[in-house]
């Protein structure tokens, strides 16, 4: 596995020794998948953008393998079709195929990209619930999460892919969650030498407070475009936690505008802004609103706990934060608690 020394200097001691033990009961109805346990079999997918390159591929069956894990491809793993790892009903196939499997204990997507909501109306929730078992992934990946969240009734792990970096920091979150069934506190990473550093690990705070509830979210480019769908789970009482890349502010001042009008903002009891890479306004004159400008604008007249600067989205170093468990967030510290574990 990929770790790097920094990235362990960093991580240590920051997230990962908080409380254990769950402070709210567990939540109704949520099936928990069977916990990782080194010699495990997953699967590798790629359910949205494909991997054209025979090396790469070698490197994250190594990566897994690091992990005390086993590899199996998906029958479609290598497929291209256009930008895409496959046809709609190839990918979707392989989806379904990993969670029948069972020999399969879990399912990590290789890279995000775009696709996931194509093979949405093509997967076999029926077996899917059948076999509950951890989905692993970010960016595109949300759309699966969400769907998953509202249709399959387990948990999720919305963090790094399986061809992320995977430094100590990353691996520590995941194996915590995945490995551990812990119930850890999620901190950013502290003790960074540049100044680029340092504003990745600051938060803002537009609302303090603390705020409890289910943790529900992924990129915010994802969860816009399936508003009016059938594949997203219900919001109210939720933490919405939130990342993009590559997006200019008034695109995510459109996108939070579409939440608010369909109502998902007015539902929440907090949101937890990550991280936004990418995301300057480029050649924008001084009259334009920078990125906190607008999360501002929306998010302090909700009235609730809400933050900017968490340690999710397209970074090197992130959480693995499980869709569906209740959890306890600080807006004041930048910090989300997991109330219960995401697996059994």
């Amino acid at each position: 596995m990929q770790t790097d020394r920094r990235g362990w200097m960093m991580g240590l001691g920051a997230m990962l020794a908080a409380a254990q033990a769950p402070a709210m009961a567990a939540t109704p109805g949520l099936v928990r998948p069977p916990r990782l346990k080194e010699g495990d079999t997953v699967g590798l997918i790629e359910p949205a953008g494909f991997t054209d390159d025979a090396f790469d591929l070698d490197l994250v069956r190594d990566t897994i393998r690091a992990m005390g894990l086993k590899p199996k491809d998906a029958p479609h793993l290598a497929d291209r079709y256009g930008y895409l790892a496959g046809t709609d009903a190839d990918r979707a196939a392989d989806v379904n195929a990993m969670f029948a499997d069972p020999d399969v204990r879990a399912v990590f997507a290789v890279r995000g990209g775009w696709g996931c909501a194509r093979i949405l109306p093509l997967l076999d929730f029926a077996t899917i619930r059948k076999n509950p078992k951890l989905l692993i992934g970010y960016s595109d990946i949300t759309a699966l999460h969400l769907a998953f969240a509202a249709k399959a009734g387990f948990t999720t792990i919305h963090g790094p892919v399986a061809s992320s970096r995977w430094g100590q920091y990353s691996w520590d979150a995941f194996r915590a969650v995945a490995f551990d069934a812990g119930t850890p506190t999620f901190a950013n990473p502290q003790g960074h030498e540049d100044r680029l550093a340092q504003r990745i690990g600051r938060v803002r705070t537009f609302r303090p407070g603390v705020a409890r509830g289910r943790l529900l979210g992924g990129n915010l480019t994802v969860l816009a475009a399936l508003m009016g769908t059938p594949w997203l789970p219900d919001f109210s009482g939720a933490i919405l936690f939130i990342e993009d890349i590559g997006e200019q502010p008034y695109r995510i001042d459109r996108m939070l505008t579409q939440l608010k009008l369909a109502g998902v903002l007015g539902k929440l009891k907090g949101v937890a802004f990550g991280q936004c890479t990418d995301c300057g306004a480029a050649g924008a004159s001084y009259g334009g609103f920078t990125l906190s400008e607008v999360l501002q604008q929306h998010l302090e007249p909700l009235g609730i706990p809400a933050f900017q600067g968490g340690q999710f989205g397209h970074v090197a170093d992130q959480y693995s934060l499980p869709v569906g468990v209740q959890a306890e967030m600080d807006a004041s510290t930048g910090t989300i608690r997991l109330l219960e574990p995401a697996v059994a």
